[in-house]
């Protein structure tokens, strides 16, 4: 918790304040004496379950609900049947994110009807899509409350509202240009934390819903980012992941522009923090600058998610990625001379509208070539309110599914071979947990993002750990630790 503030000291009897983020201390001591009375008439606390369905920035949200909900006296549930308050933090990148979530629905509906004490919520970035709220409307009406990516912020005051209602509570925004720090966040770990660096996205690649579901561009403050880093750093962090739709392109909403290279230079400089990371890079932002930062770095970590997305010029720009298949080999050469162990990951679709098989040969063209540590490959996913929901050409499914079922192989054969290459070195792990299938290991992380397993126990997580990799399983490596 940011700010230290002790929520039984603030006057609910007065009007709520209008100013952020006292408004929500202000909601989550209202809050508290909700609680309060739950306990005495069940006699015990209630229970809640966040569910996070979607990326990085949803899961960095996600402990910021968490945090809330724990400041105001619930107690976690990992079970959705068991708790009394269950929060689903969705996604919609995908067709099939959606349907998951019906799915959870349809699993509760009986659970409810015994249980009337029991609330749902729906938040992120489904929820910015109308017609899915219209469909909640009429066809999930289990669900308690519903809200978007804009106004996460106010989940405590929601929260309240939901908790003094007998109906559906919906605030959906279509945009916001607020960014309200200062916030309760619980951690899922100890040691690592990611930390959001912006907002939004300006790009508008022609598959992708996500501008309309998490809006503009909007960077916050680099002095609030050192100091969100420097309080967890005391806290004991030692790895953050700085988040953002498009890292690259950081600053250039700021009153006073700053770019995302020279943010990186005064994070460096934070006395106890050991590792930084972040995603997503977008190629055609890619400066010169940043690499050099990145060349120079004693704290970086040596890993690079670069989503490449298609191998074809011509697939990219109807995709609207404004960058050619040269320009991203030119990135990666650069990239490759000034960080010469670099890891490099991507994503990569497949049976975009119009993709021919010589654009597929060129997207083989471009694995080859770059060799990644590993790709995320997917199906292309039609998503209704973006420009190539609506393109001629779409590829019929089985067209599509022999060009991914090739692109795997090809992936995943290069892939073995390049995660190889560190066998027989000694070196650091982030230790961050016991292993889950044998208790007399321990799992941690190169500086590649590689998984190591290795003998050890409990008291080691959340330390760095040098470590012998003996042998690489393809993609981890089973290792001892170095004396």
């Amino acid at each position: 918790m940011y700010q230290e503030i002790d929520l039984d000291k603030i006057d609910i009897s007065a009007e709520p304040p209008i100013e952020e983020p006292d408004r929500q201390y202000y909601y989550m001591r209202k809050c508290r004496e909700r609680v309060r009375e739950f306990e005495q008439k069940y006699g015990r606390l209630p229970k809640f379950c966040v569910v996070n369905m979607g990326c990085q920035m949803n899961a960095r949200d996600s402990e910021k609900l968490t945090g809330i909900l724990t400041q105001i006296g619930y107690i976690e549930e990992e079970k959705e049947a068991r708790a009394d308050f269950v929060i689903f933090n969705t996604c919609t990148v995908r067709e099939n994110a959606n349907m998951r979530v019906y799915g959870h629905l349809g699993q509760l509906s009986p659970v409810k009807k015994k249980r009337s004490q029991m609330k749902i919520a729906l938040c992120g970035c489904m929820m910015q899509e109308p017609e899915v709220v219209e469909k909640l409307k009429k066809s999930y009406r289990l669900v308690d409350l519903i809200f978007g990516t804009h106004n996460i912020y106010k989940f405590a005051e929601l929260l309240y509202t939901c908790l003094e209602s007998e109906r559906m509570v919906i605030d959906i925004w279509k945009d916001t240009d607020h960014i309200v720090e200062d916030l309760p966040s619980e951690r899922k770990f100890s040691f690592k934390s990611g930390v959001n660096v912006m907002f939004g996205c300006n790009n508008f690649c022609s598959y992708c819903i996500v501008p309309y579901v998490r809006g503009r561009e909007r960077s916050r403050e680099p002095e609030a980012i050192i100091r969100e880093i420097k309080r967890l750093v005391s806290d004991g962090v030692t790895e953050v992941m700085l988040l953002g739709q498009n890292v690259n392109s950081y600053g250039k909403t700021l009153a006073n522009p700053c770019t995302f290279a020279k943010l990186l230079r005064k994070i460096e400089e934070i006395e106890g923090l050991e590792r930084i990371r972040f995603m997503t890079s977008h190629p055609k932002d890619l400066s010169d600058e940043l690499i050099e930062v990145m060349k120079n770095s004693r704290k970086i970590c040596s890993h690079l998610h670069l989503p490449v997305q298609s191998g074809s010029t011509a697939i990219l720009k109807k995709m609207n990625r404004k960058y050619t298949k040269e320009q991203y080999l030119n990135l990666v050469r650069k990239l490759r001379e000034a960080v010469p162990d670099i890891s490099l990951t991507t994503d990569i679709i497949v049976g975009f509208p119009g993709e021919t098989e010589e654009d597929f040969e060129e997207t083989l063209d471009v694995v080859r070539k770059v060799r990644y540590d590993s790709a995320f490959t997917f199906l292309y996913s039609k998503r209704t309110g973006t420009p190539a929901a609506a393109m001629q050409d779409q590829i019929p499914q089985d067209i599509v599914k022999r060009r991914f079922d090739r692109l795997l192989a090809e992936v995943q054969a290069i892939s073995a071979q390049v995660c190889a290459r560190h066998t027989g070195k000694v070196l650091p792990v982030l230790v961050e947990s016991v292993n889950d299938h044998d208790p007399s290991l321990v799992t941690g992380r190169l500086s590649s993002n590689l998984l190591v397993h290795f003998p050890g126990d409990q008291s080691l997580i959340g330390t760095i750990v040098d470590v012998k990799l003996d042998e690489c399983k393809g993609f981890y490596y089973l290792g001892t630790q170095s004396r």
